[in-house]
């Protein structure tokens, strides 16, 4: 099916990009706007992948004449309320357009500059009947769509002033018509409160999906909108297999699933991920890095970790980070086979470990056959394949000079991609989006509705940076957090007090994630250098401990636990730290078994002190004493569970006198943590980090 999609919400300015999906590049396809607000002159381009930008607040039609037919999108355009920001396009589809020099906006110190606040919303549906009667045949029911909206942190507004906005799918309208259903549209009720929209159930084709932002109505200025949430119902559990996302039964209505289409994968709540830098972590002969992995993965599985993300492992340039691909068809020969890279995910399945994929859509490298057929030559049939300077030379970003930017608006590129989707995605369990920001966002819309609508537990984590709260909006699962990573680097170079790592976890509630949303959380990858080696070893161990303590995913990159210290280095197995290796064995343990370290688990601050002497500046002084800037406490809370926990990132135990009622054994070591003053003040010793319980146990 061509359509181009699900319904977009926009500002007024703001473009976004349009695109047939599951493009056959020999077709025709026309877009035209079929219907505006009064006043608009917005229009669209003649190309098959164009641009669309509403000039006016109000709710537009755009019409796409396709092979297959005749399609509608729905677009709801909202007054800008991003007055002196950058809202040229709040994806990769605008970042892709700026100096390679300027990198990703900062759309995180661009919001809380002009204090915009977004709000949030979730949305969750299910099935009510109604009884008429005392025949089933008088029993009449409805798909009900209920949107919670909740203000803006950083807002003064309350939940009752926002306002709410739904609107139907327009590929699951043309479904109802098509099957000679009532048309949603013309049947559907909007709560008095506007917070619950009402189908009836003969208006229900398979499957209706339900999209909707929640409102912030400033008094001052335009409305501040938020990123978009949606939810389906399915008829038949037969079809809800179809639907993607996460699906429940509707008690009562054994007929109808329903699924929240942006919530990731169950899955992720207690995951912990594992990187693996393919041609360097096992000491292996040409083409057996997979079976040397594999070998491996025992050993990884007993850490406690469950998910690996792998470094390419397709046929590359011969650099040898292997992100400059040239097959995307065929594993490369360094690290073996496709049958070895399949006999190595079957490995790590077999030992509770799922596996993503490191998919990269937005390059290819210069030794690419397109490329070498494109490159100084205007009649090649690559040559619009891929992005050109004026020079001659093919689009890039930074000093990247080995790789060649994709052009997303060719059809014969976007079939391509998708066929490596098609290719890639039933062996594993998810992707990691490399370079995510750089590639538009209706290629990952449509990525996620073809692997969601495969496996809805298929999970799909973006390497953006910084994040993009938008990003959520139908397109990624986890994303990865680089704001905690450089605030726990500031932390261990003494830079920022270690409290600031909670302005860094609030900070994604006030840009406007979603509470559902999740995020990777780590100290240091393939392209940073070893935390230790620029922080030492004692704020190491704390900032270890963060991760796995602090809402999110938990990532372990490859020898980080055993004291490695070169970046992309051979691992030094034989020189393993037995000592950093049994700390993220126990903080790994102490997550699995409390719930509340989880990303589901609440957190907030607690107030505590430090026994720190008389101490007026950082670092450590003479007599090991703790600087108070070292130590952060804090909540966690999940259902009946509370905890504390204590961060410590200077060399020297710290003593923390914590405001709430507490346990006595630290829960990573299982030992009794209290010691007392003189005054018999009770505090919690703490080397690297140390967790209680609020209750006595």
């Amino acid at each position: 099916m061509h359509h181009p999609g699900p319904p977009r919400f926009l500002a007024t300015g703001e473009r976004t990009e349009l695109a047939p999906r599951d493009p056959n590049p020999d077709a025709t396809y026309a877009w035209r706007v079929a219907d505006a607000p009064p006043g608009s002159e917005a229009t669209v381009g003649d190309d098959a992948v164009t641009e669309f930008t509403p000039d006016v607040p109000g709710r537009y039609l755009l019409g796409l004449d396709a092979p297959d037919g005749d399609h509608l999108l729905t677009v709801r355009a909202f007054p800008a309320s991003y007055e002196g920001i950058d809202v040229s396009g709040g994806s990769g589809t605008a970042i892709r357009d700026r100096d390679a020099d300027d990198g990703p906006i900062d759309y995180a110190a661009q919001e809380r500059r002009e204090g915009v606040a977004r709000p949030r919303v979730e949305v969750d549906a299910g099935v009510a009947f109604e009884e008429r009667g005392e025949s089933e045949s008088e029993r009449t029911g409805s798909a009900v769509f209920s949107a919670v909206a909740t203000p803006n942190p950083e807002s003064a507004l309350d939940a009752d002033d926002l306002s709410v906005t739904f609107v139907v799918d327009d590929r699951d309208v043309a479904s109802a018509v098509e099957t000679g259903r009532t048309n949603p549209r013309d049947a559907l009720r909007v709560s008095e409160d506007g917070r619950e929209l009402r189908v009836p159930l003969d208006a229900v084709p398979d499957r209706l999906r339900v999209h909707a932002v929640a409102v912030a109505h400033d008094p001052d200025g335009d409305p501040r909108v938020s990123v978009a949430d949606a939810a389906a119902v399915v008829r038949g559990p037969s079809a809800a297999d179809d639907a993607g996302g996460e699906a429940a039964l509707t008690p009562g209505a054994p007929d109808f699933e329903t699924v929240r289409l942006n919530q990731p994968p169950a899955w992720t709540r207690e995951a912990s991920v594992y990187e693996i830098f393919v041609r360097t972590f096992a000491d292996a002969d040409e083409g057996a890095a997979f079976d040397a992995i594999a070998e491996r993965i025992p050993r990884i599985a007993d850490l406690g970790v469950d998910t690996l993300w792998l470094t390419p492992v397709l046929g590359h340039d011969g650099k040898p980070h292997g992100y400059n691909i040239v097959d995307f068809f065929d594993t490369a020969d360094d690290l073996g086979d496709r049958a070895d890279f399949e006999a190595l995910v079957e490995t790590a399945h077999d030992h509770g470990m799922r596996v993503l994929f490191d998919f990269v859509a937005n390059h290819t490298a210069r030794d690419h056959e397109w490329f070498r057929d494109a490159y100084r030559n205007p009649d090649s049939p690559y040559r619009d394949r891929y992005e050109w300077q004026a020079s001659g030379e093919p689009g890039t970003y930074f000093d990247w000079e080995l790789i060649a930017n994709l052009n997303h608006a060719n059809l014969d590129v976007r079939r391509f991609l998708l066929d490596v989707v098609d290719e890639w995605a039933p062996l594993v369990d998810g992707f990691r989006c490399d370079m995510a920001w750089a590639v538009p966002d209706s290629f990952w819309r449509e990525l996620r509705d073809r692997v969601k609508d495969i496996d809805r537990e298929f999970l799909l984590m973006d390497e953006t940076i910084p994040y993009i709260p938008g990003f959520h909006e139908g397109m990624f699962d986890v994303h990865f957090d680089a704001t905690l990573y450089f605030q726990l680097r500031q932390v261990g170079r003494g830079a920022e007090p270690a409290a600031s790592v909670l302005d860094a976890i609030d900070q994604r509630a006030e840009i406007g994630f979603p509470d559902h949303a999740e995020f990777l959380q780590y100290i240091e990858n393939h392209d940073e250098t070893r935390y230790r080696v620029e922080c030492g070893d004692a704020a190491a161990a704390a900032a270890g401990a963060a991760i796995m303590t602090l809402p999110g995913v938990p990532m372990v990159y490859a020898g980080q636990e055993i004291g490695q210290r070169g970046r992309r280095d051979a691992i030094a197995w034989d020189h393993a730290r037995g000592d950093v290796r049994d700390r993220y064995e126990r903080l790994l343990a102490t997550r699995r078994e409390h719930p509340a370290l989880g990303p589901a688990g609440d957190v907030s601050r607690v107030d505590y002190h430090v026994a720190s002497g008389d101490l007026s500046e950082r670092p450590i002084v003479a007599s090991g004493d703790v600087h108070p800037d070292d130590v952060v406490a804090f909540r966690r809370r999940d259902g009946d569970e509370e905890l504390v926990v204590v961060l410590n990132f200077a060399p020297a135990d710290a003593s923390v006198a914590v405001e709430a009622d507490h346990g006595e054994r630290d829960l990573v070591t299982g030992e009794r943590c209290i010691v007392e003053d003189a005054d018999g003040t009770e505090r919690i010793r703490v080397d690297e980090v140390a967790v209680v319980s609020v209750a006595e146990e």
